[in-house]
Order: structure tokens, then C-alpha cells, then sequence
């Protein structure tokens, strides 16, 4: 018998069939187009309108990166005593944490679980998010997710019709046999949760400093809920969606705005501003993208930068054997993302559980 549609995928359906959803591509883009002195105005009236319709009881979740700064600058700059809220994982960089230990009002929050126990009990986050949930499911076919199977494994949803981007691609299927467990289950029980806890706890909804062209996820997000997500189960707000990674760089350089040493200097280069250090400061250890990256990957400029972290990750956690199985494995022009160390000149032998790289 044929299932019906959850409300959520009745309201896509039904907000794509009406025109809706292009409409609102069409606006993001337009926004996107703006100047930036425009788009700072655009992104107060959201951020009042979010503080207004909870009272003031608001928070800023403050990830310590270069965007959440940019954020709490703004909505400081209206409501100087909105506190902020940042999720200690233990996988920051220590300048992150500096500079988050230096900021005001800011309240610091930890996990339930670390993430040497998250990998030891669900798995590695390798590849993607959604590739990682595929990988997972392929792994372990039950009688109650068969129809989550065969979306990732064959790209056809509950109904027998297509779905563009679920089914799990061919490059990443040697995965499914891989001796480790593979899980996109980290982020939320690391950093998802302990928020929960803390809008639980405090009644304070949260204003978040993600950009729409940042993935696919957070684009459709936009789309469909637009900056002030009320309908959202956990609503949330996001002034600065239709903002881009330059107009984030260029209201650093303007206003002086505070940001964590770890991205270096912000230098004007022949496509506009760049940084110098790292572009990305997200979970230190996360594979997430890894074969994305430009030069080299994040977890190889980590051994220049970070050698400790880096040592700790590879030989502690176990790091170098996913690493290992994977360049052993994966495409000829992906081999070079999964090498713990890039350059020849920078190779240096450690042991891991099963052999030397």
C-alpha cells in the first residue's frame, strides 16, 4: 500500500508545483546581487523582527568562525546584551577557543559524548553527511529500512520514483566492506543536541551565521522557510543567508571585527579578498569534504599548522587507517586528498594499528 506523503514532503511538493520555491531562488538570488551596505540593513530588519517575535529571549549561536563573528557583531550592534552560545566539542582549534573564552556573554556548553566515543560507537564521518547516512544504511539492511535503502542504494524513493542525489555513488561503494563503521551521527549528537538542551533549558531561540550557497541543504532550507525559520520544530534565524563568503571578508576588513588567528590575514587578491590561514574552521578532525578541498586537504595543512592535533588524530583515533583504506581504494584523482601528508618532503613514518604509512 502506497504511503502517504509526511507533511513536510507535502509542503515541499506542494510550495515547488505552486512556483514558490523558484520564486524564492529568483529572490535569493537578487539578494545575493546586493550591495553590501544593503544587505547590512536587510539583515537588521531580520534580526529584529526574530528579537521581537520572542522578546528578546534570543541567543547567538557563536561556532567562534569567521561567519558567527560577523553575526554577533550585527546583532550586538542592536541588542548589546543577547547572549552568545558556543558547543565546546574538543575538536575547535585552540584559537577558536580563545578567542571564544575572550568574548562576552558567552556561555560555554559541552557534548554528553565525546568523539573518540561517537566513532567508536557509530562511526567515522567520511565523504559527506548524506553519503556517510547512505553508507551506514547499506551496511545494515534491516527489515525496517527498506525503503531508506533502496533510496541510497538505488536512488528510488518509497513511491518507485527517482530522487536525485540519495542513491550512494559507485566511487564510495568499496565502503560498505570497510573494517571501520561509518556514520553521519556526529554532528548532531556533538553539536545538535547540546543546543537543544540549551533553547530547553534558557527558552532562547537562536540566530545562526549560515550562508545559503554554502550547500544544497542550507539553499533548500532558505527556499523554503526563507531567514526566520518559525515553522521550523526548532526555529531559528538566519540574517545572513543571502550574504557570500566576500561580503563576510569584506565586513571583517571594514569594521575592524575581531576573528580567530587561525584564518591568518584577510589580504585583497586578484579575485578578491582572501585568507591566508585556514578557510574553514569547523570540527578539526571531521572528513567531511575532504576530497573537495583545494591543494591540500585540511586534515594535511593540519600536520604543518597543528602537529600535536594532527599526531593525536592520526595515531590516538585511529585516522590513519580510514585514511589509508580509502587512498588504497578511491579513484586515481582522489588518491591525493587521502594521503595523511601531501608533500614528499614532509613525509615522516608513524605507526597505527596494522602497519606504517
Amino acid at each position: 500500500m502506497r504511503k502517504p506523503l509526511t507533511k513536510t514532503e507535502t509542503a515541499w511538493r506542494e510550495s515547488v508545483k505552486s512556483g514558490q520555491v523558484q520564486a524564492n531562488f529568483d529572490l535569493l538570488r537578487e539578494r545575493q546581487a546586493l550591495s553590501l551596505d544593503e544587505k547590512i540593513n536587510l539583515s537588521f530588519e531580520r534580526i529584529r523582527e526574530w528579537y521581537e517575535a520572542f522578546d528578546g529571549m534570543v541567543s547567538v549561536s557563536f561556532s567562534g568562525g569567521k561567519d558567527s563573528a560577523v553575526l554577533l557583531w550585527l546583532v550586538r550592534q542592536l541588542y548589546p546584551d543577547v547572549p552568545a552560545c558556543f558547543v565546546n566539542t574538543g575538536l575547535e582549534y585552540p584559537e577558536i577557543v580563545r578567542l571564544v573564552k575572550s568574548t562576552p556573554n558567552t556561555e560555554i556548553i559541552r557534548p554528553k559524548m565525546p568523539f573518540h566515543k561517537v566513532i567508536q560507537e557509530y562511526g567515522w564521518p567520511v565523504v559527506s553527511k548524506k553519503v556517510a547516512r547512505g553508507l551506514s544504511v547499506l551496511r545494515h539492511p534491516t527489515d525496517k529500512n527498506k525503503n531508506i535503502y533502496g533510496l541510497y542504494d538505488r536512488g528510488v524513493n518509497r513511491f518507485g520514483e527517482k530522487v536525485h542525489g540519495f542513491r550512494v555513488p559507485n566511487r564510495w561503494r568499496f565502503l560498505v566492506d570497510s573494517p571501520f563503521e561509518i556514520s553521519d551521527k556526529c554532528c548532531n549528537i556533538m553539536k545538535k543536541q547540546p543546543v537543544a538542551g540549551y533553547i530547553r533549558k534558557t527558552g532562547r531561540v537562536q540566530y545562526l551565521g549560515t550562508l545559503a550557497d554554502e550547500s544544497k541543504a542550507r539553499q533548500k532550507t532558505y527556499l523554503q522557510y526563507g531567514c526566520n525559520a518559525f515553522d521550523l520544530k526548532m526555529p531559528r534565524s538566519t540574517p545572513m543567508a543571502f550574504w557570500t563568503e566576500q561580503n563576510v571578508l569584506e565586513f571583517i576588513v571594514k569594521n575592524n571585527v575581531e576573528y580567530a588567528s587561525v584564518y591568518g590575514e584577510i589580504i585583497e587578491g586578484p579575485h578578491g579578498f582572501e585568507l591566508t590561514g585556514v578557510h574553514r574552521t569547523g570540527c578539526v578532525f571531521c572528513c567531511f569534504g575532504l576530497h573537495l578541498d583545494e591543494g591540500d586537504t585540511r586534515i594535511q595543512r593540519l600536520y604543518r599548522t597543528h602537529p600535536k592535533l594532527w599526531s593525536y588524530c592520526m595515531n590516538r583515533l585511529g585516522l590513519a587507517e580510514v585514511l589509508q583504506y580509502m587512498h588504497d581504494r578511491v579513484p586515481d584523482h582522489l588518491r591525493s586528498k587521502f594521503k595523511p601528508i601531501a608533500s614528499t618532503e614532509m613525509q615522516k613514518e608513524f605507526k597505527f594499528a596494522g602497519g606504517t604509512i
